[in-house]
């Protein structure tokens, strides 16, 4: 096989997933970074699963609209849950959501362990490092495949699922630019001006959920989560324009997923070793590390 068409059916459509999946996780982790809520994404991207499993148990399918509605039930029942204890309980709103969350997933590991999932690929490992290595696409035989109706009719359905998702967020946020700004940095004010703060913040929130139920079954919970944060967080810390930050994180998210990909794929063969490793792990990885760089050198870290 040589090395183009090895590359067009093993790596070509996982490196386009993986782009997709965090350009599409860090659009709207902005939002969530500004807000300082970073952490409501990371239980959406946990809670989400316990919905994904139990739409599993009653439809036996993985498709798409039966995992979302799932997945918004159990993104809505947290929610319910975190400002229960919060008000019951008189716990500050960052404790609430840690164990809401951690609870909640921890539902879902169980509810998995125990419903017959293995005939679809849905497992625990599966939940945490996604299924990016498994998406190949062998009927591609040239890069003339790309034109071919009858072989992109077997291209894994993640990739055009991913791309409907990061469109939809893209129109998401033209739409309604303006109101999440409002609604980000004066709440007041945006009440106010009548842009109903209450209905962006839920309207953000479903679409986080959205694309975190997109991104889960190929990328797992690891990708989701550090997506959501640290591009946009890393783009926090080199600019002070929200419409510059959104540009770097988009820059940062695709060089976590190239780069990590890379780095998976043939990184430890460079050093040696004779097996690859998690792409879903090296991409969160790389993600983390840029991070830590903006942290010590970026020019707006103070």
């Amino acid at each position: 096989m040589d090395t183009s068409r090895e590359f067009l059916q093993l790596s070509l459509v996982p490196l386009l997933v993986a782009i997709l999946a965090c350009i599409a996780c860090a659009l709207p982790g902005n939002f969530l970074v500004l807000r300082r809520q970073s952490l409501i994404g990371d239980a959406i991207s946990h809670v989400v699963l316990l919905g994904i499993v139990g739409a599993f148990v009653l439809t036996g399918t993985l498709d798409t609209l039966p995992m979302l509605l799932g997945a918004m039930v159990s993104a809505v029942i947290a929610v319910a849950l975190i400002e229960l204890i919060r008000l019951l309980g008189k716990v500050e709103p960052g404790a609430a959501m840690g164990v809401v969350f951690t609870a909640l997933f921890a539902a879902g590991v169980l509810l998995l362990e125990q419903s017959n999932s293995s005939s679809v690929h849905l497992d625990v490992e599966h939940v945490l490092y996604g299924n990016l290595e498994s998406l190949i696409w062998l009927d591609a035989d040239s890069w003339g495949s790309l034109l071919d109706r009858e072989a992109l009719i077997w291209i894994p359905p993640q990739l055009p699922r991913l791309a409907w998702v990061l469109l939809i967020v893209v129109i998401f946020m033209l739409v309604l630019w303006r109101r999440l700004v409002l609604s980000t940095f004066d709440a007041d004010f945006a009440a106010s001006v009548g842009a109903r703060p209450t209905w962006t913040n839920l309207a953000l929130l479903v679409v986080v959920a959205l694309v975190a139920v997109a991104a889960f079954e190929a990328v797992g919970a690891i990708i989701v989560v550090a997506m959501l944060i640290c591009p946009p967080a890393t783009a926090r810390l080199m600019t002070n324009s929200l419409k510059h930050q959104v540009a770097w994180s988009v820059v940062f998210a695709s060089v976590s997923a190239i780069g990590g990909f890379i780095l998976a794929a043939w990184g430890p063969l460079w050093l040696g070793f004779e097996d690859s490793v998690s792409a879903a792990g090296m991409i969160a990885l790389l993600s983390g590390l840029m991070l830590l760089l903006a942290a010590l050198f970026g020019p707006k870290r103070r």
